[in-house]
């Protein structure tokens, strides 16, 4: 039974990579058609509803504790492949949240490395090993400073190992993003890795934008340039980065900036001015990363706002699945 003490309100499940060991091989985190089948069946087809009516249900503020819908992030072709066959046969109606630098040829290298990393080691460890090399760094007093840190994300983040959260803490905190980016392209050159040879294999194109809206998915933002620590830009770029994530999304669809009213946190990294932010824009509902309470941003309850809706990632409902 998905329903317990620890998740028994309204909120959203979050999904991002699929596999199928033919076009998307298996990497870190991903779920093939099978686990998102199990992970339907477990939470329970009847307790999850439309994308459209659980944003108007929290409207008129009459959702109720066993309803959850399912959400999208971050743009990637595996979606389209896999998980978008099973969500047309269960007739399951979906956030899909989507940033927009990718339609200007300018994606987010992030997943790219990922590619990387999943693609040209024989495990994380390995990659997690060569960029320690490749970085040539002492990271001990760092990791020393930032222990009750990772013992804090460990606990947040219970599918993400040890070395999963030191690595992010290294790539957000410590390294600079040119700093990480530089040691990342000097492994993919080292492994001959060439970027462009995989980008229609790994992010939507606008035609799938297009098709997703008119099958009845609720398209939304996620930053026009997904900045994996958005709360650190001031109020005025955060301003930029979901004005112009609206303009492109809405020219996608054809549709006016106010028709779409829902979003979700990139890295669930947000502040006070982001929701002013996204207030002032008209967008409605909005997805947070995680289904706990965060003191650090003034937050009261889990749903602690319409733009602060709680989310429980598939990899944990796989891990209780498998319990």
């Amino acid at each position: 039974m998905y329903f317990n003490k620890k998740n028994n309100f309204f909120h959203g499940i979050m999904f991002h990579h699929f596999h199928d060991n033919l076009k998307h091989k298996k990497s870190q985190g991903s779920i093939s058609k099978e686990d998102f089948c199990k992970i339907i069946k477990f939470i329970g087809r009847e307790n999850i509803i439309n994308a459209d009516l659980f944003q108007k249900k929290l409207k008129d503020n009459n959702l109720k504790k066993n309803e959850v819908c399912f959400t999208f992030d971050d743009s990637v072709k595996s979606q389209i492949d896999i998980a978008l066959p099973v969500l047309e046969e269960f007739k399951i109606k979906s956030f899909f949240f989507v940033y927009s630098s990718i339609f200007e040829n300018q994606p987010d290298n992030l997943e790219f490395f990922r590619y990387f990393r999943m693609n040209y080691f024989e495990n994380i460890d390995e990659f997690y090993n060569n960029f320690y090399k490749i970085l040539d760094r002492d990271l001990s007093n760092f990791f020393e400073e930032k222990i009750s840190i990772i013992q804090e994300k460990k606990i947040k983040f219970p599918y993400y190992s040890i070395e999963d959260i030191k690595f992010r803490l290294v790539r957000d905190q410590f390294l600079s993003k040119k700093e990480y980016e530089k040691s990342m392209f000097e492994m993919m050159k080292r492994k001959k890795f060439d970027p462009e040879t995989v980008k229609s294999k790994i992010f939507f194109n606008k035609e799938d934008v297009i098709n997703l809206s008119k099958l009845g998915h609720s398209i939304g933002l996620h930053s026009h340039s997904h900045p994996t620590s958005f709360k650190e830009l001031n109020q005025e770029d955060q301003e930029k980065e979901y004005k112009k994530n609206l303009y492109i999304l809405a020219k996608i669809l054809n549709k006016k900036e106010d028709e779409i009213k829902c979003m979700s946190h990139p890295c669930g990294s947000y502040n006070k001015y982001t929701l002013k932010v996204l207030k002032d824009l008209g967008i409605e509902i909005g997805f947070k990363q995680i289904m706990n309470i965060e003191s650090d941003k003034g937050m009261l309850k889990i749903n602690n706002s319409p733009l602060e809706i709680a989310r429980q990632d598939h990899a944990e409902i796989i891990r209780r699945i498998n319990e």
